[in-house]
């Protein structure tokens, strides 16, 4: 399905993106939420749509901290140097919609992975998060077929894919015996974000399951449950693609992980960025929502899905090593 959903918006951007070469190419700007691993498949994107937009210079632009403060002053900065476009994934699309309303008087803006649908956003590229969290719950139903008590840790509960995550697992969960009882933040801060499960593993033995919401959560899990020997006797429910999740849903102390498409976001963000700013809208749909679908991976297909990971991340660096 992936593939064909690219290939059938891509399509839709086919054509030249200028009448000649300008001197100056015009910029377009990617801003993440973080720097985590996560957007690494997202850089791959954006370098590939480079590929093909020779009139314009891409740029992909990690934030050294997660804050709103941080991310205004990033977008404000590309604004001030002449960007034409931006890519945002806003760190909280709640309180930032003023900014984005007030950045988007002045330059072409889309949202990304998380969405600021009562903002002057042009569109929207990413997940139906409400989608991801039903298709995380639906998991848990087939581990926990006799009910249980589940926890879930999250980067930030300000942001909009956060709340649709949660909501979505909470649908999938209504009129079963099993209730996610509540949802730990940790605001990217790795230190807290495990200790965060290490007290939940001290202070709620009747919890049985934990939800790992953020690509960097479940490692961090798997981690504090091997330190207290509950590994492999806790379930365990995932969201995105950190190498260490695929393991663990490779032999079998993960469930399985709900993973997204942030190489397919930048790549048909930019493209379609680039197209909308030479005068052709049409790939812009009346909802302004491109919504990429996400995936269920579990033991049966972890080592297909793998196989395409590593070919889109070949030869990629860290976020980590990107930031420096």
């Amino acid at each position: 399905m992936k593939k064909l959903f690219l290939a059938a918006f891509a399509a839709a951007l086919v054509g030249p993106f200028g009448s000649s070469q300008a001197a100056d190419k015009k910029t377009l700007v990617f801003v993440p939420n973080s720097s985590t691993d996560f957007w690494r498949p997202a850089e791959a994107g954006v370098r590939k749509a480079q590929s093909e937009l020779p009139n314009y210079k891409l740029v992909f632009k990690y934030p050294k901290h997660p804050s709103p403060e941080i991310q205004t002053r990033i977008l404000d900065d590309f604004v001030a140097a002449g960007a034409a476009g931006l890519v945002v994934s806003p760190i909280d699309a709640i309180s930032m919609v003023g900014t984005i309303d007030r950045i988007a008087g002045q330059v072409t803006l889309f949202t990304t992975d998380s969405d600021a649908p009562t903002s002057k956003r042009v569109a929207y590229f990413g997940s139906s998060n409400s989608e991801a969290g039903k298709q995380a719950g639906q998991l848990l139903l087939k581990a926990l077929p006799n009910g249980g008590k589940c926890i879930g840790f999250i980067g930030l509960l300000g942001a909009g894919n956060a709340g649709e995550r949660i909501g979505g697992v909470k649908d999938a969960l209504k009129g079963s015996k099993i209730d996610l009882i509540d949802v730990l933040a940790d605001n990217f801060d790795k230190t807290r974000a495990k200790r965060n499960v290490t007290d939940v593993l001290i202070a709620h033995s009747e919890v049985n399951c934990l939800v790992g919401f953020y690509d960097y959560n479940t490692p961090l899990i798997l981690e504090a449950l091997q330190e207290a020997g509950k590994l492999g006797r806790v379930t365990v429910v995932a969201f995105d693609a950190d190498p260490i999740t695929l393991t663990g849903v490779k032999d079998g102390t993960i469930v399985g992980t709900i993973v997204q498409q942030p190489f397919e976001w930048a790549y048909l963000s930019m493209t379609a960025m680039a197209k909308y700013l030479d005068g052709v809208k049409s790939m812009i749909p009346p909802d302004r929502r491109i919504i990429l679908p996400t995936r269920t991976i579990d033991r049966r297909n972890v080592e297909a899905f793998w196989t395409e990971l590593k070919a889109v991340l070949c030869c990629m660096p860290t976020a980590r090593e990107i930031s420096r």
